[in-house]
């Protein structure tokens, strides 16, 4: 089973308050229902899903409203994944329950955005946002590469009323237009976080909120790593330099022509490779900063690189060139 799918089976074994009940309805209806040919007053409604849960909870969701007249069918797919669909249907009385749903419009068919007169209450808007995952949610598994909760629209005035609900709770979602429709989205993680403790999917925001935590804390680790192998590789290369350098000075000017100073700091150098610029500070005669050392170090680099021009070499010897001095 999908995260996605494991939050929904999650959402649709919240028991709810009578009016959140019908919030979360006329989501599913929305998104999910379509009305049967024939007169308004005698038209049928058929919701229509995939997941045999969210069928249950659409069907229990309607039966207090339609006693009679209600029925489940379940239909089965004939192209790509080929899987059941399951259909909540209400044989006659559609404008009924449209009418208590607020979802009756003008043109005589469901009505596109979101009802304010269900959405008035703050548990009430939760309600429909949870309605409105169910029907069309889908949100990618915390151990993916990137994080994305999206919710569906059949049309864009629908999508930018949902955009309205996220906002009210400020979920920072966004909206896009698709060629089926519209879609609001959110990309955060902690936004989703919020989201899924919004609709009531506790045990799925643990779970998300325990990987993400995870994948921080490695990703946290692979930088340390990675700050500290890159600093490791410089030093490396600071000190073959140096000993180059070194090298090169002492087979063609000798060590002892150097000013004292830089004369101790050099044969240091040679006699402790391996050392790092505070070690190496430490075990010189006299006390000295690792700033001074560092300083001196670099003396003795222009001091080489003056010698290289004097005698027509590169100023940065390469490997190969200073093998002689090894």
């Amino acid at each position: 089973m999908s995260f996605a799918a494991q939050v929904k089976k999650e959402l649709t074994q919240i028991v709810n308050k009578e009016c959140c009940e019908r919030a979360e309805l006329a989501a599913l209806v929305q998104q999910c229902g379509s009305l049967t040919p024939g007169d308004l007053a005698d038209r049928g409604l058929d919701v229509a899903t995939e997941n045999a849960a969210i069928a249950r909870r659409i069907y229990t969701l309607m039966k207090p409203r339609c006693p009679q007249g209600l029925e489940v069918l379940v239909s089965r797919k004939m192209r790509l994944k080929k899987n059941n669909v399951y259909v909540v249907r209400l044989r006659r009385g559609a404008e009924a329950l449209l009418s208590e749903l607020y979802l009756c419009s003008d043109s005589k068919g469901v009505r596109s955005d979101v009802p304010v007169e269900v959405v008035n209450r703050p548990c009430c808007r939760r309600a429909y946002l949870r309605g409105a995952f169910l029907a069309s949610g889908s949100v990618n598994d915390p151990d993916s590469n990137s994080y994305h909760l999206e919710l569906a629209s059949k049309s864009k005035a629908h999508a930018e009323s949902l955009w309205g609900l996220a906002q009210d709770f400020d979920l920072r979602a966004k909206v896009m237009e698709r060629k089926r429709g519209s879609v609001v989205y959110i990309k955060e993680g902690d936004k989703i976080i919020e989201f899924l403790g919004l609709i009531g999917a506790h045990q799925a925001l643990l779970r998300f909120e325990d990987v993400r935590i995870v994948k921080g804390m490695r990703n946290q680790v692979n930088r340390l790593v990675n700050c500290e192998t890159a600093n490791l590789n410089k030093t490396i290369l600071a000190a073959v330099r140096q000993l180059d350098n070194i090298r090169f000075l002492d087979a063609e000017l000798g060590l002892e022509r150097l000013p004292l100073k830089l004369r101790v700091v050099a044969q240091n150098r040679l006699e402790f490779p391996d050392l790092t610029l505070q070690e190496l500070a430490e075990v010189l005669p006299e006390p000295v900063s690792k700033s001074g050392l560092n300083h001196r170090l670099r003396k003795l680099d222009e001091w080489a690189r003056r010698l290289r021009v004097e005698r027509g070499l590169p100023e940065d010897a390469t490997s190969a060139q200073t093998k002689v001095y090894k």
